[in-house]
């Protein structure tokens, strides 16, 4: 018998085994205790045996005797078997694979004294190599191993999404999960992607993707599909040779001549196109992951960077380059912080605020009462002082609140790191309920500022949010 009749008689007697497993659970038992067990728990999936007989199948991937087109086989064979599993199988197969392919642990403590009694001396060169050496666990030739299987990319990343959500139930994944994302970050990295414009003309299999991926405004139908790649905009993405039809990430671009304070006419399906004579500006009103399985694998910043350079590169004009980017965590920090706000503001200021809520003092369950209906916010004249305490909370909250030395908003983090600025808040921008429910309708402008991202850049690490003078004269003192 061959190896590969082998591995796939081995894999029918794993889908021939009856499973007692229940809900996904956290595992009681290690996988070297369930190993060496000879019945199963009530709560786990495969029995001892089917568990031994599982490792041998992963150990068989990485025989150090068979080819890498062998080897190659025998991963798919398994990721095939993983496709039919039931999911406390699959996260059996995940706990093998975590904590049986780990390092030598006499090896890399060998390895680390040598390093550490070569430090400073002729030695630590060659020491430092030979504890890296150690430190290369066979859980990467595994997952190599799976990657270079046909469609294996695409099993391992869908693998990392489903895994995720485990981690903090499971404590016992964690490795498996950290060798994924590090050797993502290689296998992803920007030099290996290939940037590529998506316009009506791409194949339909292509532009259903931007619908089901679209994650910041849904797409609602074809014809707002097609105005979202009409004349006047232009959309990108990211693309990596294993998966070449499936957009990593991709962002929305509208061709204007002002920059957008609303999110509802870039969105009108009726609006005539704007002349690309006029346009001087480049608008990136939505920017969408579509992997989860590559969460913390950054590219984001790069395709802002190349989108840039290629709308340059065809449109001379362009002169601005900003966002219209939604304000996703502010509705809840509000609720929790509006109390504290109330106290910053002066006695005038508080007693206009009281007046248009009709009850003074303003208290933080008047003022959230107040701007609960998004009928009331729409009417809202800019004199308004519920207004402006609002529109000013939302700046406070994007250049002052913060989680440790990092902007506490998710978005701005991201533009900001990338050396925007925060530039405009602008009211009512999103009227749609997801746009209500994340931040009573106010959205941001961050400004790419080509000469100052540096700078910028600089400033946060200093841990100041680079900001307009417009939008600092907002914030609470």
């Amino acid at each position: 018998m061959n190896p590969t009749n082998w591995l796939s008689s081995k894999l029918h007697l794993l889908r021939n085994v009856a499973s007692a497993a229940q809900d996904p659970k956290p595992e009681d038992r290690s996988s070297r205790e369930r190993l060496s067990a000879t019945l199963r728990q009530q709560k786990e999936a495969l029995s001892p045996r089917s568990l031994r007989r599982t490792l041998s199948l992963l150990q068989a991937v990485v025989d150090p005797r068979v080819s890498e087109v062998e080897g190659g086989r025998r991963a798919k064979a398994l990721a095939d078997w993983y496709g039919k599993a039931e999911a406390a199988e699959r996260q059996d197969l995940w706990l093998l694979i975590s904590e049986q392919f780990g390092p030598d642990a006499i090896k890399v403590r060998a390895a680390r004294d040598d390093y550490d009694a070569a430090l400073g001396t002729v030695d630590e060169g060659p020491a430092e190599i030979r504890l890296r050496r150690a430190l290369v666990s066979p859980r990467t030739r595994l997952l190599q191993r799976f990657a270079a299987s046909d469609g294996g990319m695409r099993f391992l990343v869908d693998l990392r999404a489903e895994l995720l959500p485990h981690l903090k139930g499971n404590k016992r994944l964690q490795a498996l999960d950290a060798e994924l994302e590090n050797l993502f970050s290689t296998w992803f990295d920007v030099a290996f992607l290939e940037l590529r414009g998506i316009s009506w003309d791409s194949p339909a299999s292509l532009i259903e993707k931007l619908i089901k991926y679209e994650a910041v405004h849904d797409i609602r139908s074809w014809a707002d599909l097609k105005n979202r790649l009409d004349s006047d905009r232009r959309c990108y993405g990211f693309f990596h040779p294993s998966l070449p039809n499936e957009p990593l990430i991709f962002v929305e671009v509208a061709l204007l001549h002002e920059m957008a304070d609303s999110i509802m006419p870039l969105l009108d399906e009726s609006a005539a196109p704007e002349d690309l004579q006029k346009s001087t500006v480049a608008i990136f009103y939505s920017i969408s992951n579509t992997q989860g399985g590559l969460k913390g694998v950054s590219f984001g910043d790069s395709l802002i960077k190349r989108v840039v350079e290629t709308l340059r590169s065809e449109f001379p004009k362009l002169k601005t380059f900003a966002t219209l980017s939604p304000i996703p965590s502010f509705r809840p920090w509000l609720v929790k912080h509006a109390q504290d706000l109330l106290a910053q503001l002066n006695e005038k200021e508080r007693s206009a605020l009281g007046r248009e809520i009709s009850f003074e003092p303003p208290t933080a369950s008047h003022v959230l009462a107040a701007i609960e209906q998004p009928q009331v916010l729409e009417v809202l004249s800019v004199k308004s002082t519920l207004r402006q305490f609002l529109t000013r909370a939302g700046a406070h909250y994007l250049g002052q609140a913060k989680s440790g030395d990092q902007v506490l908003d998710p978005v701005a983090r991201f533009h900001l790191g990338n050396g925007a600025r925060i530039e405009r808040i602008n009211w009512y921008a999103d009227p749609s309920a997801k746009g209500i429910k994340q931040s009573y309708g106010l959205m941001v402008n961050y400004l790419y500022d080509l000469k100052r991202l540096d700078k910028h850049r600089q400033m946060l690490e200093k841990g100041v949010a680079p900001a307009s003078g417009e939008v600092e004269d907002m914030y609470f003192k």
